[in-house]
């Protein structure tokens, strides 16, 4: 029997109403019955937006969040559908961690042994190197309009793409006297 409104849904799990009233729209919560015209949820409605909301923390999107709840068969246990949806991720975090060593590694190298005489000697450098080696490297496709973390981690993949680049330029104009491996 649906008991609770949307605000004391909102104020249990720690989510705005419009959040919760977005959820519903796209199919992740259940429409809510109507009395005299307001949204009632009865207590279901907690337990799947708690997923969602740990979901969303450990960085899932939400069409992750709809494969979860709808990408398998109804048979299918949720401790399978969590060790599917974790393997991909953990997938997704191990290439972000290497593109974060490699943007370590660059600044690291950056910071100690950087022999520019002025910053217009080192735009002219990287202009050149733009122009001449860098092929825009466009945003993998998975990493498109995702959740705060996520856009995080797609940030992430464009700093490991400019340590590539970064690295070609310093190579290409002989600025830096040294080897450019990511460790």
């Amino acid at each position: 029997m649906p008991e609770l409104t949307i605000s004391e849904v909102a104020r249990q799990v720690g989510l705005q109403a419009s959040a919760i009233r977005y959820y519903e729209k796209i199919g992740l919560l259940l429409r809510a019955t109507r009395m005299s015209g307001q949204r009632r949820y009865d207590t279901t409605a907690l337990y799947r937006l708690a997923i969602i909301q740990r979901a969303r923390q450990l960085g899932f999107t939400l069409t992750e969040i709809r494969h979860l709840f709808f990408g398998f068969r109804d048979i299918t246990r949720p401790s399978e559908r969590w060790r599917t949806l974790s393997q991909r991720k953990l997938a997704e975090l191990d290439h972000l961690m290497d593109g974060i060593r490699a943007v370590r590694g660059v600044l690291k190298k950056l910071m100690t042994r950087c022999r520019c005489d002025t910053l217009d000697r080192c735009g002219k450098g990287i202009f050149q190197s733009m122009n001449r080696d860098v092929v825009a490297r466009p945003l993998h496709a998975s990493h498109r309009h995702r959740g705060k973390i996520s856009d995080e981690f797609a940030n992430l993949e464009r700093w490991s793409a400019l340590a590539d680049d970064f690295r070609t330029f310093l190579q290409n104009t002989g600025t830096f006297e040294l080897s450019f491996s990511a460790a």
